[in-house]
C-alpha cells in the first residue's frame, strides 16, 4: 500500500483542513490524509508515451509511495542490500540520494521488501524508516540529521512479512507503530512509541495488549491520525483490534474489538494489512479475507466492541490490501481483486459493487476532480467516477509492475513502479 505488506498498506495518514497544502503531499495519504487531493484538471488517460512528462529509472522496486513538496520529491528504494532514501526535482532529474540502511529482505517477489515504508516530509525535513528498524532524518538537501535503530531501541521485530508501517508525523513528534510478535498471547511484543522529530529522542512507549494469537500478532498496517473538530489522536489498527491514543502521554482512548473475535471460529491468519480511514465522525475499520468491515464513531471512551459507537458493519468484502476512502458521503472499498464497493457513509447500506479491473490491488485508492484511482498490481491504473453511479473513464497502463499508491501534486501524478517514476501531466 503497503508485502502482504505492500503500500496501499503502508500507511501514515495525517489529517488537516488546510487546503493551501493541497499542492503537496506529505504523507503516503496526501495533504488531507485520506488519499483526497483538492487538485483539478488532471489527466484520466495516459499511455507510455501519451502525458509523460518524463520517466526515470529507479535502481530497484519499492511498493512505498512517493511524497512530495514544493519541486522535490522523496522515495525510497533498493540497491542490492542497501535501502536508499533519495530525491529527485519535479524536472525528473536525481538531486540526492542516501542510505538508510542495509540488508534488504524481499517478500513476494519485491511486492514488499525493507523499503516498503513510506518517506514523510514536512517541506524542511524529510524522515525515513525501513522494515529493518533503520529510521532517519534529514534536510530536504540531503544533510544527515539523526539516525536510530528501532529493533535496538526496542526489541527484535518478529513478523513474517517484515515491518511496513509507514510511521505519523505531528507537531514535531513521529509515532511508530510497531506490531509484531512471536505468536503467543500470553507474550506482548507489540508497542506504540513516540520519537521526537528533530532529535530522534524517545518520549514515551506503551504496550499494545490484545490477546492476538498466531500470525494474527502481525500487522502490515500503518497508524494514523484523527484530527476533527478540535480532537486529534492516533489510530493503530492490527492484532485484531483497532485503537486509539493520546498523543502526549500514549494513554488509551478507546478500542475496537470483535474484527476477529475469539473462540471456535478465530482466523489464526487475519493478520491486517489496510489502514483504517476516517472522516469526521467516522472511523472505517477493515480487517482482511473477506472478513467483516467497521464503521465507529471516535469521538468516545474505552472498549467500543458491541457499544453504540458502532455505527454499521457490513459482514463481509472487506478490502483486505488497499485502505478504505471516503469522500461526500460514501465509502470507498477496493478489494484486492479489483471490485470497487461503494457504501453509504450514514448506513453502511450497498450502493453499488462493480468489477473494474481482474488483477490484484495492493495501493489505495486515491481521489481527485471527481474521480477514483484504482492501481493494480499489473500497472494498470483505472480511473472511475466518483458518486453512486458506476462509470469507469478510462484505464490507463503503463505495462510496469506497481503496489504504491498515485501520488498528486501541482498538476502532476506520480507514480511509483518497480521499474520507475513517472510523471503524468
Amino acid at each position: 500500500m503497503k508485502p502482504i505488506c505492500v503500500i496501499c498498506t503502508m500507511l501514515l495518514v495525517v489529517f488537516s483542513a488546510n487546503q493551501s497544502l493541497a499542492d503537496n503531499w506529505g504523507s503516503w495519504r496526501g495533504p488531507t490524509g485520506n488519499g483526497i487531493s483538492m487538485e483539478k484538471n488532471l489527466p484520466t488517460h495516459w499511455s507510455k508515451d501519451t502525458n509523460v512528462a518524463w520517466r526515470i529509472e529507479l535502481p530497484g522496486p519499492a511498493g512505498a509511495t512517493p511524497v512530495v513538496w514544493d519541486d522535490q520529491i522523496f522515495l525510497t528504494s533498493v540497491d542490492g542490500e542497501s535501502l536508499l532514501l533519495m530525491c529527485f526535482g519535479t524536472d525528473g532529474e536525481e538531486q540526492w540520494r542516501r542510505e538508510v540502511g542495509r540488508g534488504n529482505k524481499e517478500v513476494r517477489g519485491d511486492e514488499g521488501n525493507s523499503a516498503s515504508p513510506s518517506p514523510i516530509t514536512d517541506g524542511e525535513y524529510v524522515w525515513s524508516f525501513m522494515g529493518t528498524g533503520n529510521l532517519a532524518c534529514f534536510t530536504v538537501s540531503g544533510e544527515p540529521v539523526w539516525r536510530v535503530d528501532l529493533q535496538q531501541r526496542y526489541g527484535e521485530f518478529k513478523i513474517a512479512f517484515g515491518m511496513s508501517a509507514t510511521p505519523v508525523l505531528h507537531d514535531g513528534r513521529l509515532f511508530v507503530q510497531l506490531i509484531h510478535g512471536d505468536g503467543k498471547p500470553s507474550t506482548q511484543e507489540a508497542i506504540v512509541v513516540a520519537i521526537d522529530a528533530r532529535t530522534g529522542d524517545h518520549l514515551w512507549k506503551v504496550d499494545r495488549v490484545t490477546g492476538a494469537a498466531k500470525e494474527n500478532e502481525h500487522s502490515y498496517a500503518s497508524p494514523m491520525l484523527y484530527d476533527f473538530g478540535g480532537i486529534t489522536f492516533l489510530i493503530t489498527h492490527g492484532a485484531d483490534y483497532t485503537v486509539a491514543y493520546n498523543l502526549d502521554d500514549g494513554a488509551e482512548r478507546w478500542r475496537l474489538g470483535g474484527l476477529n473475535p475469539q473462540g471456535a471460529s478465530y482466523h489464526p491468519t487475519l493478520r491486517f494489512v489496510a489502514s483504517p480511514a476516517a472522516a469526521e465522525g467516522i472511523v472505517v475499520c477493515p480487517t482482511a479475507k473477506n472478513g467483516p468491515v467497521f464503521a465507529v464513531a471516535p469521538d468516545q471512551r474505552g472498549d467500543l466492541t458491541e457499544s453504540d459507537a458502532i455505527l454499521w458493519v457490513r459482514d463481509q468484502h472487506t478490502p483486505d490490501v488497499p485502505s478504505p476512502l471516503i469522500h461526500d458521503d460514501l465509502v470507498y472499498l477496493c478489494r484486492e481483486n479489483g471490485m470497487l464497493l461503494v457504501l453509504d457513509r450514514a448506513t453502511g447500506e450497498e450502493v453499488y459493487m462493480e468489477r473494474t479491473h481482474s488483477h490484484r490491488h495492493r495501493a489505495s485508492p486515491v481521489f481527485a476532480d471527481g474521480h477514483l484511482y484504482l492501481t493494480a498490481r499489473d500497472g494498470k491504473i483505472t480511473v472511475v467516477k466518483a458518486g453512486r453511479d458506476f462509470e469507469i473513464v478510462a484505464q490507463n497502463d503503463t505495462g510496469e509492475a506497481m503496489s504504491a499508491s498515485p501520488v498528486i501534486s501541482n498538476g502532476t501524478i506520480y507514480l511509483r513502479t518497480f521499474d520507475a517514476l513517472w510523471a503524468i501531466r
